[in-house]
């Protein structure tokens, strides 16, 4: 499975945004029955991050808590939690609320008082049964503070969100 780094896409709604910061993956995937929408990649995303990616998640909310930052606990019912989620605009789930939502794209993120950001995941019709994801994050820098967060967040967070658009892809093509 190919991801590509792209340049942001268009049809985001986040490219109408102002940002400091922004990258964006693209994959494929299969979409036999026309049944994926924002919904489904809502509930793929939050169930994608590796286990690597979780340890490091865990150990940036250690460190964030000193500096007063947001944070999120892992939570114990997952499964609850994705099988309840809906998707709505102000629905949170762990560090990450819904900002928007339409019938290809779900934006989610979080604003704190260093940094705002989001994560696009935005999907197109490439043919028939074929759909171009778009994985693509915005980020707002309010002060240094979120300047300095960035700088050993920015190399980790190139390395996941690949894995991540993968995992989704995956799960995503187990849903037909």
């Amino acid at each position: 499975m190919k991801i590509e780094t792209i340049n942001f896409p268009q049809q985001s709604i986040l490219a109408k945004s102002k940002f400091d910061y922004s990258d964006s993956f693209k994959g494929t995937f299969l979409d036999k029955e026309n049944k994926i929408d924002s919904l489904a990649l809502g509930k793929a995303f939050f169930s994608s991050v590796p286990k690597w990616g979780e340890k490091l998640f865990v150990f940036r909310n250690k460190i964030v808590a000193v500096f007063g930052l947001k944070s999120s606990e892992k939570p114990n019912n997952r499964a609850e939690i994705l099988n309840n989620f809906k998707g709505e605009v102000g629905e949170q789930v762990g560090l990450f609320k819904v900002f928007h939502k339409s019938d290809n794209e779900i934006v989610l993120g979080e604003n704190d008082k260093h940094l705002d950001f989001r994560v696009s995941l935005l999907f197109s019709e490439k043919d028939e049964q074929t759909k171009n994801l778009f994985v693509s994050t915005t980020v707002v820098f309010h002060n240094w503070l979120g300047r300095l967060y960035f700088l050993p967040v920015k190399p980790f967070h190139k390395l996941i969100v690949p894995k991540m658009l993968k995992n989704i892809i995956s799960k995503l093509e187990n849903l037909n």
